[in-house]
């Protein structure tokens, strides 16, 4: 039987494997014994020939390893993988009573790094990142299709991520038929088009579920404490995910702003599918929207802040969202300056009590940068806040405590004093 090739690590870089940590970079290694292709099976060493994990190889990657298993007693085939596939899918298995959308695969965080898997209804969309993935995506594919019995598989993989990991860029169907233009699917109580072929990640913000319900009790609660309905502001809206739960819960009105046209377009038809009465006969009232309290603006987010404040405009919630303004270390600084711009405008804009959410999804910016960050823009603002809550990902995009960087969205819930 042929030895499974071996990469042996530089002294002092074992300690994040050591530790668990499931990436290694080319930096890292000291020599590689054998000839592994892509997507290989390696044996990963420290310098004194200790082992340390098993890991799939990818020469042409930055991450010369993702690490598989820090078990030597594991063995890493079909068996193996099917049955990582199989403990994921169970572990998300509650969130079917809650949503037709789920995250059932999350890379690292499931022990399959770089592989990534959403199910929409009776499709599953696929991101295949890593040359481990790629060199055993049938077995992985075949896994998923029996344990889920869907029959549809879309690949949505990133070309810039398979590109930096040596691979041809690929997509479209792998298995079964292509998705329709638009796909129906609900969360808690509501209901959204998706685009899977064409909208942003696999089509829809399915880390986002748990924050939108949350932005529909804050509305809800407001009445309590001030007497009136809310008054709410989401920038960066796109399909308008965060506007249709504030909507729902009673808002008085909900001003949602994009630069895309065709993102608010799916947004208006959104809110239609949610209007009460819009449900065919005998099927369960799933929403209660007054289209009058939508106002759906195109433009800059960051223009748009300052027009509002310009016109004296006052909301009791405002969401901030906004796509990835830092994919490196790089761009830190220029992002740090986007979000202090857009927090700083949205504190002006925040009644008294009112409510702040925001998001960053950039992974270089770290929570506690991001925190930092804010806290800035209050003090810019002149305003006190208090730090109600630190917000994530829902709780099918678990974060592997050796793999901080997997936590990739970050959120805070400020209260205007």
């Amino acid at each position: 039987m042929e030895a499974t090739p071996t990469l042996r690590l530089r002294p002092g870089k074992e300690r994040s494997v050591a530790r668990r940590h499931p990436w290694i970079y080319a930096s890292a290694i000291a020599g590689v014994s054998g000839a592994p292709g892509s997507g290989a099976l390696v044996q990963v060493q420290s310098s004194d020939g200790r082992f340390l994990a098993w890991a799939a190889y990818s020469p042409g990657s930055v991450i010369r390893a993702r690490c598989w298993s820090f078990e030597q007693k594991d063995r890493i085939d079909a068996q193996w993988l099917v049955a990582r596939v199989e403990a994921a899918v169970s572990r998300r298995q509650q969130l079917q009573e809650v949503t037709s959308a789920v995250r059932l695969v999350f890379g690292e965080a499931d022990a399959l790094p770089g592989f990534v898997v959403d199910r929409y209804e009776d499709f599953l969309v696929v991101q295949i990142q890593a040359a481990g993935i790629e060199v055993h995506r049938e077995v992985l594919l075949d896994a998923l299709c029996r344990c889920t019995a869907c029959a549809n598989v879309f690949d949505r993989s990133d070309p810039a991520l398979r590109t930096r990991e040596g691979l041809e860029v690929c997509g479209g169907v792998l298995r079964g038929a292509a998705p329709p233009q638009r796909l129906c699917i609900r969360e808690h109580d509501l209901r959204y088009w998706v685009d899977l072929r064409h909208g942003h990640k696999t089509g829809f913000y399915i880390d986002q579920r748990d924050n939108r319900r949350l932005a529909g009790q804050l509305v809800q609660q407001l009445p309590l404490r001030k007497g009136r309905a809310a008054r709410v502001l989401n920038c960066f809206c796109y399909t308008g995910g965060f506007s249709i739960a504030a909507a729902r819960a009673g808002a008085q009105s909900v001003t949602s702003v994009d630069s895309s046209a065709d993102a608010l377009a799916l947004a208006r038809s959104n809110a239609e599918l949610n209007v009460l009465g819009s449900q065919s006969a005998g099927e369960k009232t799933l929403g209660a929207i007054a289209p009058a309290s939508l106002e759906w603006v195109c433009g800059d987010a960051f223009e748009q802040l300052r027009r509002l404040r310009a016109e004296g405009q006052r909301f009791d919630l405002i969401v901030l969202d906004p796509p990835k303004f830092a994919t490196n270390q790089h761009q830190l600084e220029r992002a740090a300056r986007a979000y202090k711009d857009i927090n700083l405008s949205a504190l002006r804009l925040l009644e008294d009590g009112g409510t702040l959410l925001s998001f960053s999804c950039s992974a270089a910016v770290n929570a506690d940068l991001f925190q930092k960050i804010v806290a800035g823009a209050v003090i810019d603002a002149g305003v006190d806040c208090y730090l109600r809550a630190r917000l994530g990902a829902s709780s099918d995009h678990p974060t592997l405590m050796t793999h901080p960087e997997g936590e990739y969205l970050k959120g805070l819930l400020l209260e205007r004093a």
